[in-house]
């Protein structure tokens, strides 16, 4: 595995309702790989996930400075539905984009990106339920377990949360 000591990648949380291994396996792998990680959510409190996992934010989401990043993370699960039609949210994945940032999003959270519209013309992959909102918006779904259009990594669930992580650190070698 790569060593990326001094890589840093921002993982956002739903409050209530992320999908556990979405959050804990990329997590694993980043760490394994150096990366230092911080956690965005929308409420400092101790966020809780569908499975019964918890989290603890480090930073409010309208806190993030995108700069201080390399990579920027959205979590799914059902609670990620919250950040759909967040302006806040909207603006951080519009500047990843801008700043060349690796941009990753599983699971409903690619639906997010949509609408930010980041994904207009992108080879994306989401939730089964999200491919009719992400191609409303203009992005190629096409239903695989992970894809990658230049900086955007976005993948289908939790099933493909191992392989999400791994094209992340992989993102952050090139």
């Amino acid at each position: 595995m790569p060593d990326l000591g001094g890589k840093k990648a921002l993982m956002i949380i739903a409050s209530s309702n992320f999908r556990d291994e979405e959050y804990n396996e990329p997590r694993r792998i980043l760490e394994g790989a150096g990366v230092k990680i911080t956690v965005a959510s929308s409420s400092l409190e101790v966020a809780k996930g569908m499975l019964g996992g918890s989290a603890k934010p480090d930073i409010l989401i309208s806190q993030v400075d995108v700069s201080d990043y390399d990579a920027i993370l959205f979590i799914g699960g059902s609670g990620a539905s919250e950040y759909w039609n967040d302006p806040t949210t909207h603006t951080i994945a519009k500047e990843a984009v801008k700043q060349g940032k690796v941009l990753g999003a599983i699971c409903i959270a690619p639906t997010t990106l949509a609408n930010a519209g980041v994904l207009t013309g992108k080879k994306v992959t989401a939730f089964s339920s999200e491919g009719a909102k992400l191609r409303s918006k203009g992005a190629n779904y096409t239903g695989a377990d992970v894809e990658i259009d230049g900086r955007i990594i976005t993948a289908s669930g939790p099933g493909a949360a191992v392989k999400f992580g791994q094209k992340i650190v992989q993102a952050l070698t090139e």
